[in-house]
Parts: C-alpha cells; structure tokens; sequence
C-alpha cells in the first residue's frame, strides 16, 4: 500500500469511526422539533452517510479495501461506544453496521459496473432497511422476547452486561428512520458523484 492509499484509508476510517460513534450518541436523543419526537432521533440524520463512506470505500480501494474499513471501524466505533453511549446500543449498533456494511459491499460489487449512481443507491436502500430492522429491535424492545421468556436486558444481565432499556416508541422510530435513510441516499448521490470525479485520476492509474 502506497503513502496515498495509507492516507485515504486512514480518512476512510476516520470518517466511518466518526459517523457511527456520533449516532450511537445522537440515537439517544429524540428529535423534538415539529412534533416528531416519537418518530425521529438525531441519529437518523448522521448514520446514513456511513454508507457514503463504505460505497467511496469501495469505489477507491477495491471491496477487499472496503470490508478492512468497515471491519476496523466496526472495532473502533463498538469499543468508543461501550464506553460513550451503553452496552445495548454499541451491541445493537455494531451487529445491525456489520451486516449490513457487508450487505452493502456485496451488492455494491454487484452493480460496479452500471451507471455510476445505481451502486452507492440501490446498495444503501436495501442494506439500510436491514440495518433499521436490526438496530431498533434490539435497541429500543423493552419487552419480553419471543420463544425465550426473557427480556434483552435479563439476557444481557446473564452475561453479566448491565442493562437499562431505554423506553422509546422504535417501530415508529423505525419507520421513520427507514425514511430519512431513504432520502439521504437520494441526496447523497450528488456529493458520491462529486467525491468520485476528483477520485478518477487515482483509479485510473490503480486500473
């Protein structure tokens, strides 16, 4: 790996590290404006870019370049949130970020080689769904889980994980979320495409 490429990938993982560790935070906090506090936390509005920053990943390093990013800002971004958010978030946070940051990868690889829009969209809508429906069935359910009497956190207090659900409306936050992912992706498109313009030349020279 070359200086430059050491230097985009430190960005890389910066920018994933950032973005997941801010909305792991930012979750928490209900989004009180215009009445949608039961639909909506601060989180919806930051974690989406972190496919951004995978499909950019992928496009410039390749999508071996892009799993070492997701793998080693999924490390990053768990341990900074154990310590920054709680337990249950971090665990939810980095079970629903690595299945669908791979999801994500995947499809992406799949649709490299179409118009130019079509992977960092079609993989962000699809991966973002998984995402939504991972995290905020474990995140927020402070009921008794199905088929094992238990609620998460009397399982996570088996484990010896001290944990105090947090008591939020998360289908509606779910919804929402999905919403405001889909939108982001909309308009993310226009930044990818203008990050991927000044990135050409280093492709090229790569192919």
């Amino acid at each position: 790996m070359t200086q430059i490429d050491r230097r985009d990938f430190l960005i890389a993982l910066t920018a994933m590290t950032l973005v997941v560790l801010s909305s792991n935070i930012l979750v928490q906090h209900p989004f009180t404006h215009w009445g949608m506090g039961d639909y909506l936390t601060w989180g919806a509005f930051s974690y989406p870019f972190s496919f951004l920053v995978t499909d950019l990943s992928n496009r410039r390093f390749g999508t071996e370049g892009a799993r070492r990013v997701v793998y080693v800002g999924f490390v990053l971004a768990v341990v900074l949130s154990i310590i920054l958010a709680t337990p249950r978030i971090a665990i939810a946070s980095g079970a629903a970020f690595l299945t669908a940051q791979l999801l994500d990868i995947s499809i992406f690889a799949r649709l490299r080689d179409k118009a130019w829009w079509m992977p960092p969209f079609i993989s962000s809508v699809i991966s973002s769904g998984l995402d939504t429906a991972i995290f905020f069935s474990f995140a927020f359910y402070c009921g008794v889980v199905p088929g094992f009497g238990l609620t998460i956190s009397e399982m996570l207090g088996q484990a010896g994980i001290v944990d105090a659900c947090i008591a939020l409306p998360w289908t509606n936050l779910a919804v929402a979320d999905y919403g405001v992912k889909l939108a982001l992706a909309a308009i993310s498109i226009a930044p990818y495409g203008a990050i991927l313009a000044l990135m050409r030349p280093r492709l090229q020279q790569v192919a």
